[in-house]
Parts: structure tokens; sequence; C-alpha cells
């Protein structure tokens, strides 16, 4: 009889137990999921610096130089970088 007994309440306990662990994960992912739903994503179109492209422009190529980029390089741009990217859209690249 004793046993039953102490059986009995260890399961209520393991369910409140669960059940707290329950609410304590669903109110994490709720935080995360308002965490990255608020963050603020770039504005613009991609690869563009702001002002530098137009909506009605139906080319949308952008000027020449890590300035008309949106982001900025993760590093130092050499003459080969600023080469290649004046010669883009046209076929051949520079000889370097």
């Amino acid at each position: 009889m004793y046993g039953t007994a102490v059986r009995d309440a260890t399961r209520g306990k393991a369910g409140v137990i669960g059940l707290i662990a329950g609410l304590g994960a669903t109110a994490a992912a709720i935080a995360g999921w308002q965490f990255f739903r608020s963050r603020k994503t770039a504005t613009g179109a991609a690869a563009f610096a702001p002002g530098e492209a137009e909506p009605e422009n139906f080319d949308q190529t952008r000027s020449a130089g890590h300035e008309a980029m949106r982001d900025t390089p993760k590093r130092k741009w050499d003459k080969v970088d600023q080469a290649v990217d004046e010669s883009f859209p046209a076929s051949d690249p520079p000889a370097y």
C-alpha cells in the first residue's frame, strides 16, 4: 500500500514538472520568434547604396566602386577589385 502511494505521488510530480518544462519551452519559443520578427532588415535594393537605385529604372545597374554598395566590403579593396567592379557588366574582365 505504501509503495503504491509513493508511486502515485511521484507520477503526479513528474506531470507537474513536465507541464512547467513545456510552458517554459513554449515561452522561450515565443520570445525567440518575437525577437527575430522585430529585427530590422536592410531596406532598399540588394547591392545598392541608399539613393543609388531608382525604382523606375529597368536596368538597375549600380555605379562602380565599394561606395555604391549597400553593405561595406569585408576587406579593403585593391586595384583588382576596383577594376573588376568597373568592368561589370562587360563580358571581358580586366587582365590583371
